[in-house]
């Protein structure tokens, strides 16, 4: 009978290691799907940070302001 109890504890442990292994699996998968929604809510939010055309606008303003002032410079040292 020892051999029996053996044999059986070899099984039992052959289920045991695998039951463990899908657990590892399952848990890693969890973390992947968790990672990859995370990054497409990331992305989407990363989306909703548009600037603004007003603001936009004003910025443009202000650089054709400077490109004057820097042109008149230029114009002055000549």
């Amino acid at each position: 009978m020892a051999r029996k109890n053996t044999l059986t504890r070899f099984f039992e442990d052959i289920v045991d290691s695998t039951k463990d292994l899908v657990d590892d699996l399952v848990d890693r998968a969890k973390d992947v799907e968790e990672d990859a929604r995370d990054a497409a809510k990331n992305l989407v939010d990363d989306d909703e940070d548009v600037t603004p055309p007003a603001d936009v606008a004003a910025l443009q303003a202000t650089l054709k302001e400077l490109q004057a002032k820097v042109a008149e410079l230029q114009k002055s040292s000549k």
